[in-house]
């Protein structure tokens, strides 16, 4: 499928004065689980470009998504300006410094919305794992249209394996059915204001046990709604899932 400019997909795009919906690419990683390696994970190449490209490319043929935005560490903010010149030239994409956690790399990204932008009280932000190149159009779709309804949304397949609970890691506490149990992916999807609130709301403890920004939402009351992933839109963390990546990628 060929992907138009960001520039000229606006023309396309769905007229809505109200809101906006915003795609947040967390790229913050340093790929400590990849082993000797002089970039983090998401610049490393898979087939002829590097992963977080194929994945801003999922998203740049999504005509839902108004504006796309790349956090990564300050240290790698000038490389990946020069390899989105590169690799996609003639798009609108802002770079933004990420945080020392994913939720402040997340809050990172909606401050420089709020700034940049503006936020209406119905703007939207679909997060999403740089080293997930695999993610849908689909998926993203879904993602937004469960937004119409709820708050929060996050991306989920069912549970394959057996899941076991340790409290001490020697002994097994529990076994849940498995009927039940989901493993999460991304996209994580979110009403921008509401984020920020409940965010804001946070106890410094809470901020430091809470690494998942769903589960904010669920600890205060929200319904958060899952829709459908996929078993192949894996996360690239180590030196096995890139060769499953390498196997996978058609490009």
């Amino acid at each position: 499928m060929e992907i138009l400019p960001r520039k000229h997909m606006n023309l396309f795009l769905k007229i809505r004065s109200d809101f906006m919906i915003y795609a947040e690419i967390l790229a913050g990683g340093k790929g400590t689980r990849m082993g000797k390696t002089e970039r983090p994970k998401q610049f490393l190449m898979l087939k002829n470009k590097p992963i977080l490209i194929h994945t801003i490319e999922q998203f740049l043929k999504s005509s839902e998504i108004d504006k796309i935005l790349v956090c990564c560490p300050k240290e790698w903010v000038s490389y990946t300006e020069v390899l989105i010149a590169e690799y996609l030239p003639d798009t609108d994409i802002d770079i933004v410094v990420g945080g020392s956690t994913r939720n402040e790399t997340i809050m990172n990204g909606c401050k420089f919305i709020s700034e940049k932008y503006g936020l209406s009280s119905d703007d939207k932000i679909i997060t999403h794992d740089a080293v997930r190149p695999f993610v849908t159009e689909r998926i993203i779709s879904d993602n937004i249209k469960a937004l119409e309804e709820s708050s929060a949304v996050d991306t989920v397949i069912p549970a394959t394996d057996t899941i076991v609970e340790s409290l001490d890691g020697k002994v097994i506490s529990n076994i849940p059915n498995r009927a039940f149990m989901y493993q999460g992916q991304t996209p994580q999807s979110f009403n921008i204001e509401e984020l920020i609130n409940l965010y804001n709301s946070l106890t410094s403890e809470e901020k430091d046990i809470l690494t998942d920004a769903c589960k904010i939402f669920s600890i205060k009351g929200y319904k958060v709604a899952i829709v459908n992933g996929e078993s192949y839109n894996i996360k690239i963390t180590n030196i096995t899932d890139l060769k499953i990546a390498d196997a996978l990628s058609s490009e």
